[in-house]
């Protein structure tokens, strides 16, 4: 974040003097607002772009086997360029190297789920997932394995059939 920040406003100070370099080869004939607008134009624009490329600069950088399975776009009032071209906020990815089944219940996997989010630390969930009935829980501290490999007290949740998270790890 940090880093963005002193991108912005090299950019503006970049546009600023672009622009001031543009007004002394014109003899100064254009007017001198020009240039702290083109330095708030450049700071937009770098943050535009930062906010365009966040997704795409992230999920290049994940490790082998993970497979994004669902994106969340924003649009915001504020930034009203996102109602022409939404931008993605947040995804989930799944890591395929982590999938576990158990012969005693075929239709029930285990696999960690990664949750990326702009400005938001990075979180992990172990999720199981029941293929058969369409539903999934995420594995914390208060269930209980019992001697056939079979989970209890997860706190089960229905979800569509065709849900990204589910889908993803039943077809694998």
């Amino acid at each position: 974040m940090f880093i963005e920040l002193i991108a912005t406003f090299i950019a503006g100070l970049a546009g600023a003097g672009v622009m001031m370099l543009i007004l002394r080869l014109t003899g100064n004939r254009l007017p001198r607002w020009l240039t702290p607008v083109a330095a708030g134009g450049a700071m937009l624009a770098a943050t535009i772009t930062s906010e365009y490329g966040w997704y795409n600069r992230t999920a290049a950088t994940m490790p082998e086997g993970f497979e994004v399975v669902q994106t969340v776009e924003n649009k915001a009032l504020y930034r009203p360029w996102t109602y022409i071209k939404p931008f993605t906020e947040r995804f989930v990815a799944l890591d395929i190297n982590s999938l576990q089944t158990n012969a005693a219940l075929p239709n029930q996997r285990l696999a960690d789920a990664y949750f990326y989010g702009r400005w938001a630390p990075l979180n992990r969930i172990t999720v199981l997932s029941d293929c058969l009935n369409a539903r999934r829980a995420a594995i914390v501290d208060t269930v209980d394995f019992t001697a056939t490999g079979a989970i209890e007290g997860a706190s089960w949740v229905s979800v569509p059939a065709d849900d990204p998270l589910l889908t993803a790890i039943c077809e694998i």
